[in-house]
């Protein structure tokens, strides 16, 4: 019963019990057992968060960064972004830490700083984060924050490929046309960007109809090669369940 959690969430958060006020906080940010009320939230996000509590620093830094329920204020929410990555709550810590990257990346609230931004996605990345492995990916293929590195950029982006990313499966199709950190393999290419086509990738339905009429016309990709490439994308989309299913 939520309006009975709230009831009891607020007779804790009242007496200043820093966990019942990060629950008070999320439950006025979610609606659940009172009426949505972003000012509510931030009133109880900041009550725990100045208590050290990581999720409210995070969702402090949220509603900073969104502009819900106070204004807009990067330099604020990079603040409470830091203070929740710094905290104990490992979870937390890895949203802000992935928070953080793209601020550093982008220059919001703090000065734009490549290798800032990559030292956090590394991190995420190491540990799995598919969103942060392709991100790594792209500085590596820029060589922002890194030296550039082709091989390095394959490779990140085709740990986040692998577990469904459809950015790092565009940037893989990419990299097997040209030939970038791989052999060319026009296969391989037509098999990743039929991968992220079929995850919402807008950009890869105009490639595709370009490389096919492209190759088609010069004889690169054959009919049986495309049929290879649509097999190929097959295998992958059930390798790629088979490891969301472990």
């Amino acid at each position: 019963d939520e309006v009975e959690a709230v009831k009891w969430f607020r007779k804790a958060a009242e007496q200043g019990i820093a966990d019942a006020q990060a629950n008070l906080g999320w439950m006025y940010y979610r609606g659940q057992g009172v009426p949505q009320d972003e000012v509510e939230a931030v009133k109880w996000f900041r009550k725990a968060a100045e208590q050290g509590i990581a999720r409210a620093q995070w969702g402090l830094g949220e509603m900073y960064y969104k502009g819900e329920g106070v204004e807009k204020d990067y330099a604020e929410s990079a603040k409470w972004y830091r203070k929740a990555e710094q905290g104990e709550d490992l979870f937390v810590g890895l949203l802000a830490q992935n928070q953080l990257g793209k601020m550093y990346y982008k220059g919001q609230g703090v000065p734009k700083n490549y290798v800032e931004a990559v030292k956090r996605w590394r991190g995420l990345a190491e540990q799995g984060d598919a969103e942060a492995q392709n991100n790594l990916g792209d500085m590596y293929y820029k060589g922002q924050g890194v030296p550039k590195n082709y091989v390095e950029a394959v490779k990140w982006w085709r740990e986040a490929a692998e577990q469904g990313d459809a950015d790092a499966q565009y940037n893989l199709g990419l990299t097997y046309y040209r030939g970038q950190g791989v052999p060319k393999n026009f296969i391989e290419s037509y098999a990743w960007f039929l991968l992220a086509k079929a995850n919402g990738i807008e950009e890869s339905r105009k490639v595709i109809s370009r490389l096919e009429n492209s190759l088609l016309k010069t004889r690169r990709l054959t009919a049986e090669q495309m049929e290879k490439g649509q097999a190929r994308a097959a295998a992958l989309h059930r390798l790629i369940e088979q490891k969301s299913a472990e």
